[in-house]
């Protein structure tokens, strides 16, 4: 994972599952309809897995960096199926997917090409109807310190509608919380 030291003990924290559960989640996924086979795109250390887990009835996460992947497969693979892969090149079957996620992670991958791949790729698993939803940070001077020698790569809210539309996505929804700092977004496979 392209994180600093900092950065890396804030995401695997206690702390940072404790507000993945009680506040990203529960904004990013507001009305959305997961369905039974959900896939997590790039879980890191898992705080978002936690969660999802009890929450449907198959999850498969697909997380970029093996030492990670094997990390989440000793802790959660007995309820989940952990794959080391890269979201813009899964190893998964056309339309497997009822929900594909991802949250607050976007902004660790390095190009806005690879970017839209991953969005590409979710969109080829996901089944008619299926749901691709997630969030992911904006900018601020606080979010730019934590980053200090990492991968950051921001979302542009106001283009990130055509990029998914590009990637084959419909009914498209982008919202910046009210109190700034994060973005979700929602988009259905036609």
């Amino acid at each position: 994972m392209p994180m600093n030291r900092a950065h890396r003990r804030l995401c695997s924290s206690e702390a940072w599952a404790r507000t993945t559960k009680d506040r990203i989640l529960p904004w990013a996924l507001r009305d959305v309809e997961l369905g039974d086979d959900v896939l997590e795109i790039g879980p890191g250390y898992g705080a978002n897995l936690r969660v999802l887990v009890d929450s449907v009835a198959r999850l498969t996460a697909a997380e970029i960096d093996g030492d990670t992947a094997r990390l989440l497969t000793e802790r959660w693979g007995d309820r989940a199926r952990v794959l080391h892969a890269d979201g813009a090149e899964l190893p998964l079957e056309d339309a497997s997917y009822d929900s594909v996620v991802c949250f607050t992670m976007l902004h660790h991958v390095p190009t806005a090409a690879h970017q839209d791949r991953i969005f590409a790729e979710a969109s080829r698993v996901l089944r008619p109807g299926g749901t691709f939803a997630g969030s992911d940070s904006v900018t601020s001077l606080g979010f730019r310190l934590l980053h200090v020698r990492d991968t950051m790569n921001t979302l542009d809210p106001r283009e990130l509608p055509a990029r998914l539309s590009a990637a084959g996505f419909t009914d498209v929804s982008v919202d910046v919380h009210p109190r700034g700092g994060t973005l979700r977004f929602r988009a259905t496979r036609p």
